[in-house]
Order: structure tokens, then C-alpha cells, then sequence
């Protein structure tokens, strides 16, 4: 297989495999690669660029603009954030790490007020709070939930996942409630998670109130 057909099966922007993988699939050197591609565009400085920022992409995914400039800062590169936003626009890259928020809310979940508000909490299983988290790994991220005990700051329950939705922090929820008893309180943020039905539904089945506070982190004292 010539160079030529070879490149015409590199896909920018595949969704799973990036430019030096699919290059090394295909026997294609990734220099080749670049040259063939972006020639006619970019400088011989702006390939060079491009190939570590593909090269760093490979084992950090989650990196974005602002993270690979930093990087090539350090390897010697004097370049400013919209000219790698660009290269890696160019290329196919986007980070695949999350939005920093994780606490969006549903417009159709009901939302509870906050309960906590001048409450002394005295005792365990007083108040129970919940939070949502995500971890970042070499090769993307993974959500994390606990559920905790405000008195004696004891994690009650705890589970990973690659999904961002309900069901996983329901499960750390039930766990925590068969193994611990039961919360007078328990206190959330407003995200879609703790708003959802499911959600909600358990701790009314087990006839626990429900406070929310949607600007202050869940794990944080009044």
C-alpha cells in the first residue's frame, strides 16, 4: 500500500483512535502523515508542533488547549494558547474530560429547600450528604459518588463509574442506608442526579427529609 492510500485511511477526527495510532495500524510514519496533509499549510515549526501535540494527546486525551500549551512550555515551545487551540482544532483533538461542573440541574425535577440552615448537627446519622465527583486517568476519567455521614465525616458508601447518570448514585445511596440505618436529613446539590425521581423516590421511601443547596458544595458545614 502506496503513502498516499495509506493517508486516505487516517480519519482526523475518528472518534476512538488518534492520528499516531492509526498511523502506527497503518504503517504510516506520522511525520509522513503531517507533511502529505498540511504541507502546502502549515510551517515546518507548526508540524513539529503538531506531531508532540498528537504524540502528548496519545496519552493524555483529557488535556485540553490550556494543558498542552503548558506542556509544550515545557519541552521549549514559546506558544500561546490559541495557536495550539487552533493546531489541535485542526487535527481532530478535543479533551475528553468532562466540563468542570457536575451539578447541572434538570428544569423539570422538583428542587427541595435547604434544610440545614442554623441546625446544630450533633449526632451521627443526624445529616447524610452526597456528592459528585469525576477523576481524571491516563486514559479518559471515571464519575466517583460517596455518601457521608456530616458528624463524624465518615464515608458511609462509595462507587465509580463511567456514567454520569442516576442509578450509580442510587446504589451508593441503598448500600449506605442497609448497612448504616438511616439519616434524619439528607442534603444534596441540585444536580439532575439528586433531583432525579429515583433518587428523591428512595430517601421517600425510607421517610427521610430532604434538603438541597445548590450554590455550596454538599460536604461543606453550614
Amino acid at each position: 500500500m502506496s503513502v498516499v492510500e495509506r493517508k486516505q485511511h487516517i480519519e482526523a477526527d475518528h472518534p476512538q483512535l488518534s492520528i499516531q495510532r492509526q498511523c502506527d495500524l497503518t504503517g504510516l510514519p506520522r511525520s509522513s502523515y503531517y507533511r502529505e496533509s498540511h504541507g502546502g499549510q502549515e510551517s515546518r515549526k507548526n508540524l513539529e508542533i503538531m506531531r508532540l501535540i498528537d504524540e502528548e494527546y496519545t496519552g493524555h486525551p483529557f488535556y485540553g488547549s490550556c494543558q498542552m500549551r503548558n506542556y509544550l512550555h515545557r519541552k521549549g515551545y514559546n506558544i500561546n494558547r490559541k495557536r495550539v487551540k487552533r493546531l489541535m482544532r485542526k487535527m481532530g483533538l478535543q479533551s475528553v474530560a468532562p466540563k468542570p461542573s457536575t451539578s447541572k440541574s434538570h428544569p423539570e425535577h422538583k428542587v427541595y429547600p435547604y434544610l440545614l440552615r442554623g441546625i446544630d448537627v450533633s449526632h451521627a446519622n443526624h445529616v447524610w450528604c452526597s456528592d459528585l465527583t469525576y477523576i481524571r486517568l491516563t486514559g479518559g476519567f471515571v464519575y466517583l459518588t460517596a455518601v457521608m455521614d456530616w458528624y463524624s465525616r465518615y464515608v458511609l458508601s462509595w462507587e465509580i463509574s463511567v456514567f454520569m447518570g442516576s442509578d450509580f448514585c442510587v446504589s451508593v445511596l441503598e448500600r449506605a442506608l442497609r448497612c448504616h440505618g438511616k439519616p434524619d436529613i439528607f442534603n444534596t446539590d441540585q444536580g439532575s442526579q439528586y433531583t432525579s425521581s429515583d433518587f428523591t423516590g428512595t430517601l421517600k421511601d425510607h421517610d427521610i427529609k430532604i434538603s438541597m443547596d445548590g450554590k455550596e458544595r454538599a460536604m461543606d458545614k453550614p
